[in-house]
């Protein structure tokens, strides 16, 4: 779809870009834009999220997928990360720092995220990216022991990678899927990190997608981009075609670059959601860190803008929701949980 937007689309208009989407037509970025401008409560929005969840079931079925993570290597990162808790300068102290965890603290963490009913736990490291040599050994070897252990999908986010040789090695040891976010967009991310480049992590993307291993990567909403930004980030997402998006909402933890900034609207970020929905019909979007903050007691509204996945447990530094509350949900909006692996988890927001 080109056609050119001059004004705020209609109730009328969203629901035939969404038959338009079904038809095979992708959402322009002018029509992106021009939704993100929607006045919450207004019958256009009420027809936003209704296009949501039409493209949502047309594409994905009915069907959620729940990951988790865990912070395998904490702490102590050599990034600047403006949004981060365990980034180079931050004075926050809500968490324990830890080296590579054994592996029975791995393999249990994989045995309660898979009773809470995520089907993969992806194991992140603060630093900028793994080395080749001993570290990555000790990785691959945790690897296998998921493998191994065989009730979830062992999945990693190890930071940037530093040649096509670790990404081979990753993927052989039998990790699934690598998670590495974009974060935001292109022309936004200097504002966040100023510590390694945007484009450092699309020569990563790369490399994850030459291996054979799936890609998951998203970013974070709220940390101070424009509308049009959120736009260019859906774009830089169609192009790389991830099998999942993790959409996380800034959460300013104390001690933190980003910790006077104020978490987004409610209904802004069900509206962006349900956009992204829409620009990247059949990709799963998943709500991941931040969203406790950003939704509070709307949380279970997440699904009404069209998202298919959830990451349940505990983030990196902070906690999460009660994974019962996802199931019932789940259920409330008659969805149906996953009954075997699906194609990613991200990092969250620390």
């Amino acid at each position: 779809m080109s056609e050119t937007v001059t004004s705020l689309p209609c109730a009328q208009d969203i629901a035939r870009w969404a038959e338009d989407i079904i038809a095979g037509r992708s959402l322009s970025s002018p029509q992106a834009r021009s939704l993100l401008d929607l006045e919450p409560g207004s019958e256009a929005v009420a027809a936003l999220y209704a296009a949501a969840q039409q493209v949502r079931d047309h594409f994905l079925g009915n069907t959620v997928h729940f990951c988790s993570i865990l912070n395998a290597k904490a702490g102590n990162c050599s990034e600047n990360c403006s949004y981060c808790s365990q980034a180079a300068g931050s004075t926050n102290v809500d968490y324990s720092k830890t080296k590579w965890l054994d592996a029975e603290d791995i393999v249990d963490a994989a045995r309660s995220a898979a009773e809470n009913g995520a089907k993969a736990l992806g194991l992140v490291a603060a630093w900028k990216g793994v080395k080749a040599g001993a570290q990555l050994d000790m990785i691959c070897e945790s690897i296998r022991q998921l493998v191994a252990q065989g009730n979830i999908r062992p999945d990693v986010n190890l930071g940037i990678l530093e040649s096509q040789e670790v990404a081979n090695r990753l993927q052989q040891a039998g990790a699934a899927v690598y998670g590495h976010n974009l974060e935001t967009a292109r022309s936004f991310f200097d504002q966040t990190c100023s510590s390694h480049s945007f484009e450092e992590r699309w020569e990563t993307i790369q490399y994850i997608k030459n291996s054979g291993m799936g890609l998951c990567s998203g970013g974070i909403i709220g940390m101070g981009e424009s509308k049009d930004q959120r736009v260019e980030f859906a774009e830089q997402l169609r192009f790389i075609e991830p099998q999942m998006i993790p959409i996380n909402f800034l959460n300013p933890l104390e001690g933190t670059g980003y910790e006077d900034r104020q978490p987004v609207d409610t209904d802004e970020a069900l509206i962006t959601l349900a956009m992204l929905r829409l620009f990247l019909p059949e990709r799963n979007i998943m709500v991941a860190g931040g969203k406790e903050v950003t939704f509070g007691e709307r949380l279970h509204e997440v699904f009404a803008a069209g998202v298919n996945a959830v990451m349940v447990g505990n983030y990196l530094t902070t906690l999460g929701t009660d994974p019962d509350y996802w199931h019932k949900q789940v259920a409330n909006y008659g969805l149906e949980l996953a009954g075997a692996a699906g194609t990613g988890c991200g990092r969250g927001n620390k």
